[in-house]
């Protein structure tokens, strides 16, 4: 139950509830003036809806503090109507009741039942309406159609009152997160505008005054244009981690940043969309495959990265022109502990549910291939 929880958007449903408490307290108040001649013990009547006035005062102001709205609450509204209810048998009289007499409390017994569903949900609102119907039937001792529909609309409101609390509580929260998404991606937009009026203009600069230059001016042009694409990539991950993990992500976005002088990054024309915690686990490994040539190639080695938007999933390869290595390589490394492809590779997409494959010979590069059903993660 969500006692104690103030969403915002349920403080309208608690200011409903009170309302009705109080039309149902007026329309209990005309029936038993219309009625009062006809009881057993019509004096008693009086008592019984002074106390039912109190409580709805009271239940006004409790259910408006969030702090309290908790089962000892409910629990005591519940009970309390079912002893307002149970009254209209010594009050009204049995025989009155089975003539169809209404009860002292008609109507201002569905209150409870509401503030259950708007506090419990669903599940709250049927267990209180169960109750609220029962004592109900068992008050008026007469099981025909007119009883059992009353009881089946509460029933029914309880059910429809507890869903659309529901629904209105998970859009809240997805307007939430949309909020903070969005919050993040400005942000990320400023930085990037601040980087790339500074750090970047000025690392594209050196690269291209040093392109095609010999000797240590050459080696420092190629570090900035590594430089360039690495900070480029990490501006626009900002906005890949800004995403919610049950939200999702075209995979040619997070891939696109990688692009460079040496990378080639090939996707199809449409979205290849993936749910976003799979599609950055899954960028994470491309990212440790091409750090391995990087780490592991002559400078200037050529990358490929392919991707394949297939039924029912995704296939990404990334192969390299590097010198490549012996089989069983990768095998020893493990034994020796250098877990890299390993964990950062393998283990990785594995977890996802999908398999990966590496290719590789001494002087015909490297093959990593990716398979990755669109359900993983």
């Amino acid at each position: 139950m969500r006692q104690g929880r103030d969403t915002g958007f349920q403080a309208p449903l608690w200011r409903a509830i009170a309302l009705y408490r109080i039309a149902a307290l007026i329309y209990a108040t005309i029936l038993v003036i219309r009625n009062f001649a006809h009881y057993d013990r019509p004096m008693l009547a009086w008592p019984v809806l002074t106390v039912m006035a109190a409580w709805t005062v009271y239940t006004t102001y409790a259910y408006a503090n969030p702090a309290r709205r908790r089962p000892p609450l409910l629990v005591a509204d519940l009970l309390l109507t079912a002893a307002a209810l149970a009254a209209s048998v010594p009050i009204v009289g049995r025989a009155a009741l089975e003539q169809g007499k209404p009860t002292l409390a008609v109507a201002w017994h569905v209150a409870p039942v509401l503030a259950w569903a708007v506090a419990g949900g669903r599940r709250g609102g049927i267990a209180a309406a169960l109750i609220m119907g029962a004592t109900d039937l068992i008050v008026r001792a007469h099981y025909d159609q007119a009883a059992f529909t009353g009881s089946v609309l509460m029933l029914l409101a309880a059910i429809a009152v507890g869903y659309l609390v529901r629904v209105v509580e998970v859009s809240q929260e997805r307007l939430q997160r949309a909020v903070e998404i969005e919050a993040a991606i400005r942000e990320r937009e400023r930085l990037a505008r601040d980087i790339h009026d500074s750090v970047l203009q000025v690392l594209a600069l050196v690269k291209r005054r040093g392109e095609g230059l010999d000797g240590e001016a050459g080696e420092l042009a190629r570090l900035a244009g590594e430089q360039e694409a690495a900070l480029r990539n990490l501006v626009a991950g900002h906005a890949a981690r800004a995403v919610d993990d049950r939200s999702e992500l075209d995979l040619r976005t997070l891939l696109g940043p990688y692009a460079s002088s040496t990378v080639t990054v090939s996707a199809p024309a449409g979205p290849v969309r993936l749910p976003a915690a799979t599609a950055r686990e899954l960028t994470a490994a491309v990212a440790a495959a091409l750090d391995n040539v990087d780490r592991h190639c002559p400078s200037g080695t050529k990358a490929y990265i392919l991707v394949e938007d297939e039924p029912g999933e995704v296939l990404v390869t990334v192969r390299d022109d590097g010198t490549g290595f012996a089989g069983g390589r990768l095998a020893e490394a493990e034994a020796q502990g250098r877990l890299g492809v390993a964990q950062s590779i393998r283990g990785r997409i594995a977890d996802l549910g999908g398999e990966t494959a590496i290719v590789s010979a001494p002087g015909e590069g490297t093959e990593v291939e990716i398979r990755l059903a669109k359900w993983s993660g």
